[in-house]
């Protein structure tokens, strides 16, 4: 399938400030699962110097820096991606991966450290989990689809343009949610079992029937054998061709498309426009 995306995203603000350094992160990465056939990114009015890089995840990044005040500046993405993965699950899991909690070889456990939380999760994140464990046999691939479907037919579906996600307690407690708020959620809980997970932000193709069609985020799991594995709990399905991954990291601020502040005082706007077109 080839998707092309044109996401355009202004600033204005009320008062002259100073924009500190930026990172953009909206090149779709190109890996076994698709193929980035073009892409372009402006940056108006042209910052006073970019450069590309690897960010402390493996996206590609644009770094940018700023020598003037603004009232207002926009950012243009655009691009076309062929995916390649019609079958998302064209892999064999190595005999660790079978039951939960998975064991991967000790070099491997040491990278994916960041993947796992850190600190213990919740009580209710806790039962959240062992409920879905349960109801998979304590298979590892079986409670992956049974943690993805529950999100996708408990859980209310929202819209919310801005705002970093929910903590899962709070998605959990109001049964409903956006695509990054059911993310952070399915994380929690696979995470609470030894799978380690990311955040990832992208497109879905879906988004191209949509009036106001906006960004989309969903989960991967590591699996050796397989590594990274998509999820979209908000579709109750595993990623394949009809998701472009831009950017992936442990926290979602780290998979941001935009990141960045500015020096001054002055109210802000934020305005967005995207197209796409699949075929």
């Amino acid at each position: 399938m080839r998707i092309q995306v044109h996401h355009s995203t202004e600033y204005v603000y009320d008062a002259p400030v100073f924009l500190e350094p930026h990172t953009f992160r909206l090149r779709p990465r190109q890996d076994g699962a698709q193929r980035l056939l073009s892409y372009r990114l402006v940056i108006a009015p042209e910052p006073a110097g970019r450069t590309d890089c690897l960010d402390q995840d493996g996206n590609v990044a644009v770094e940018a820096w700023f020598d003037r005040k603004l009232t207002g500046w926009r950012v243009e993405s655009e691009f076309e991606v062929e995916t390649l993965r019609e079958n998302p699950f064209d892999y064999v899991a190595s005999a660790g991966m079978l039951s939960l909690a998975p064991q991967y070889p000790a070099a491997v456990a040491a990278s994916l450290a960041p993947y796992l939380e850190s600190a213990p999760p919740s009580a209710a994140v806790r039962q959240f989990a062992a409920s879905a464990a349960a109801a998979a046999g304590g298979h590892t691939l079986e409670f992956l689809t049974v943690l993805n479907r529950r999100l996708f037919e408990g859980f209310g579906h929202q819209v919310r343009d801005a705002g970093p996600p929910h903590p899962p307690e709070v998605t959990l407690g109001l049964k409903a949610g956006t695509c990054r708020d059911m993310v952070v959620l399915f994380a929690a809980a696979a995470r609470a079992v030894g799978i380690p997970t990311r955040f990832v932000s992208g497109y879905e193709a879906g988004a191209a029937e949509q009036e106001s069609p906006y960004l989309h985020a969903w989960a991967e799991v590591y699996l050796q054998g397989g590594g990274w594995r998509g999820y979209d709990p908000s579709a109750g399905l595993a990623a394949s061709t009809r998701h472009v991954a831009v950017a992936a990291a442990a926290a979602p601020s780290l998979a941001a498309p935009i990141t960045g502040t500015i020096r001054g005082s002055a109210h802000s706007e934020m305005h967005y426009s995207l197209a796409m077109q699949v075929g």
